[in-house]
């Protein structure tokens, strides 16, 4: 089992270089562990994606369902006080955004607050530094 930061979920449904590695480590462990947000986070980064190519707007409703359906399958933390929380201590130490502060803050509640328990997985180097420092072992494919 897995926590799984939007980062490293996009490529799971966009061709993107990492997509191939990202799908084999959740091919590996589909167990995975998400923030109850991530789902607008991905379906941002898809709107965003269907503004700047529109060519690829008759093929997002589809990429959407499916994104969707991905989320279906895997643990949530949806505990937002406790994340909340965190979240608030996070942006105090380390140079992260509030959505990725949030994320951070999900994994750590997840992993009952032992880091080391629960790998993190990410492409964004902010975060994953971050995590690092937490005591989190990052996985960036």
């Amino acid at each position: 089992m897995k926590f799984w930061d939007t980062s490293a979920l996009a490529p799971l449904v966009i061709d993107e270089p990492s997509t191939a590695a990202m799908r084999q480590m959740m091919a590996a462990d589909p167990d995975a562990i998400v923030w109850m947000l991530s789902s607008v986070e991905l379906l941002s980064v898809l709107g965003r994606l269907g503004r700047q190519t529109p060519a690829l707007a008759d093929l997002l409703p589809g990429v959407r369902l499916d994104a969707m359906d991905l989320f279906r399958h895997w643990a949530t933390v949806t505990h937002a006080d406790g994340v909340k929380r965190r979240a608030e201590r996070l942006v105090g130490v380390h140079p992260l955004s509030a959505a990725d502060a949030m994320q951070l803050g999900a994994a750590l509640l997840a992993a009952g607050d032992r880091a080391e328990t629960l790998p993190f997985v990410t492409l964004d180097r902010t975060l994953a530094r971050a995590a690092q420092l937490e005591g989190f072992r990052v996985l960036t494919g």
